[in-house]
């Protein structure tokens, strides 16, 4: 997800913006919501430690009222308490960081660190880097299957996800895809491990028990299939689309595109409240859009820019609230937290 590293034939898309110019011939084809305020009131700003540099992934733990956020341009990962708006800790030592995902049973927060090509795994009560294992080329997205105790990570610069085994923190064998991998998430519901396949506009499905691939679903025009939410339980996938700023609703039971919308310029994470019913698409253009889903399809609610470079978001399933990581507000990162309007 990070733009350290960014794949530059991709860049060149997007700055031709070819992409833009193919035609939306899937049902459910819509405008953006007109740009407006978007229905969130600023609650607090937290003053974030380092540089007015690159920030990436969230990772949230609810229960410990603490938020995990990757410093990419600092190398560092930030905890901060939410309970008292603090910041709690800073971990040092992670060159280049992208993704960071919550083991919570394990008490591990996994980072992907792209700058030496490795995963390290930090105690979440200590703060300490207890392990560093090493992944592919350009480690980015990390989803844990809480089942099998294992970590998948995205390499985004080569042709396999890293699999790591967290009871003894080593890599297994990987596993091929095909292609460079965007993001991973891990889908309780099915049990399954999906990752977009960007360059060959893919979703492709790992069965953690044989850590294999058993499934493709094409993503038919979509550049640079990148950010990925799934809604397990109603069996939906919603994609971002890198290149030509769209956002797609993938059926996985049909493996049917049903529905496309656009999005800010380079969408890139996805958050879902699910009590709300709504997704929040964050891109690096600074624009958030936010969609209501209904019937098994999604509406457009509102559309505006919330920052420069507003591209990663995270959602408080239970209060609600939504958070924005913003790297330079008069001169210094803020974690900006947001209550979402009903």
């Amino acid at each position: 997800m990070g733009l350290t590293s960014r794949r530059p034939a991709k860049t060149a898309l997007i700055a031709a913006g070819l992409l833009a110019l193919l035609p939306a011939f899937v049902t459910g084809c819509s405008s953006p919501a007109p740009a407006s305020s978007l229905p969130l009131t600023q609650v607090q700003d937290i003053a974030l430690p380092g540089a007015a540099s690159r920030l990436d992934y969230q990772a949230l733990d609810a229960g410990a009222k603490r938020l995990y956020i990757a410093h990419l341009g600092d190398g560092t990962v930030h905890a901060v308490d939410l309970a008292t708006g603090t910041v709690a800790g800073t971990v040092p030592g992670i060159p280049s960081v992208h993704g960071v995902t919550l083991a919570p049973d394990r008490h591990r927060l996994l980072a992907a660190v792209s700058g030496t090509n490795e995963v390290a795994i930090i105690d979440t009560n200590t703060l300490a880097v207890t392990a560093r294992v090493p992944a592919g080329n350009t480690p980015d997205g990390i989803a844990y299957d809480p089942v099998h105790g294992k970590a998948y990570v995205s390499n985004e610069h080569d042709h396999a996800e890293t699999v790591i085994d967290l009871a003894t923190n080593t890599a297994k064998s990987p596993v091929e895809i095909g292609g460079e991998a965007g993001n991973s998430v891990y889908d309780p519901t099915s049990g399954m491990v999906l990752v977009n396949v960007q360059d060959r506009n893919e979703l492709a499905i790992i069965d953690p028990a044989i850590d294999a691939v058993t499934g493709r679903i094409p993503v038919p025009d979509c550049a640079s299939n990148h950010g990925l939410y799934v809604d397990g339980a109603k069996k939906l996938a919603f994609i971002a689309c890198e290149g030509g700023a769209k956002l797609l609703v993938l059926d996985l039971d049909t493996k049917q595109v049903t529905a496309r919308f656009d999005a800010g310029d380079g969408p890139d994470v996805l958050a879902f409240d699910q009590g709300l019913h709504r997704l929040y698409v964050a891109s690096e253009s600074g624009t958030v859009s936010i969609f209501d889903e209904q019937n098994r399809t999604l509406t457009p609610k509102a559309s505006g820019k919330l920052a420069n470079n507003a591209h990663t978001v995270e959602v408080d399933q239970a209060t609600h609230r939504v958070y924005f990581p913003l790297e330079n507000i008069d001169g210094h990162p803020v974690l900006r937290i947001m209550d979402a309007k009903q």
